[in-house]
């Protein structure tokens, strides 16, 4: 049995995954995607919350990435699944699962960041575009008012926008059960702010999911970081951000493809994706 870990962001939880979760430990499950016969039978996918977030919202969030790596590893270790561990994470999720890959490589098997950024491969105005700026004061402005903020994170993260109010309805009642206080969310802000990977590449094989309309982080940071470390990479065409919400069945095709298929250059994976992103 595979043991998928999956890392949400910034303020997010394992609640703001959606249908994402379930599809993949379906499509898993239904596919030989080249682990041990013994492993196919089932796959176990751990939503695991940063600390300050969802389930562990009432816990203070460490000031750096480090410190949420060793929580993380702890919750991972306590669940009972053993390792080594197939990781998914977005956002300041990747940045952690960046820095667990790299201080601890025999814990993780298999990676796949999705519109994440850090230093030193990426410029702060790359890791937080410029014209996202008011969105993220409107936030911060009001973060004690659900609505508001839950819609300013939603035009900023999202250009899915057709389940626009039952989105709205679902994050506000998850936010009212597990609120993330002001001090977390600058914490966590802080953290991914100050993060600095190793310039090495993770010993695992590496995939880097996209959204070439990414509101919030330039896209030029996911093409920079493949760069660097030769990672497969695959970019959305339409989606924001949240690139899980806006088109998880995207998502985890490209995820149960590169585990069938070798590695391709990059001239030829920018062809494929533009094909299969339509």
């Amino acid at each position: 049995m595979s043991t998928w870990i999956l890392l949400r962001g910034l303020t997010r939880e394992a609640r703001h995954w959606g249908a994402l979760p379930d599809m993949l430990r379906a499509a898993l499950d239904g596919a030989n995607h080249g682990a041990p016969a013994a492993d196919t039978a089932a796959t176990r996918v751990l939503t695991i919350d940063l600390p300050g977030n969802g389930e562990y919202a009432g816990l203070r969030a460490p000031p750096d990435v480090a410190g949420m790596v060793d929580f993380v590893r702890a919750a991972a270790r306590a669940s009972g699944a053993p390792g080594p561990y197939y990781v998914l994470a977005m956002s300041l999720g990747g940045m952690v699962a960046t820095c667990w890959a790299q201080r601890h490589p025999a814990d993780i098997a298999r990676l796949v960041l999705i519109n994440t950024s850090m230093q030193p491969f990426s410029r702060f105005d790359e890791r937080l575009r410029p014209q996202a700026w008011p969105g993220l004061a409107r936030i911060a402005s009001h973060w004690s008012d659900a609505r508001a903020a839950e819609e300013a994170i939603h035009r900023l993260t999202c250009n899915h926008r057709d389940t626009v109010e039952a989105d709205l309805n679902e994050w506000i009642a998850i936010r009212e059960s597990a609120p993330v206080s002001r001090a977390n969310a600058l914490r966590q802000l802080l953290a991914a702010a100050r993060f600095s990977a190793g310039r090495q590449r993770p010993a695992c094989a590496t995939l880097v999911l996209s959204s070439r309309a990414d509101g919030l982080v330039d896209p030029a940071c996911s093409a920079a970081l493949a760069a660097a470390w030769s990672a497969d990479h695959w970019r959305h065409a339409w989606a924001g951000h949240d690139l899980p919400h806006d088109d998880p069945a995207w998502t985890v095709e490209r995820i149960c493809a590169w585990l069938v298929q070798p590695p391709v250059d990059s001239d030829l994976e920018d062809a494929q994706s533009d094909l299969t992103d339509e």
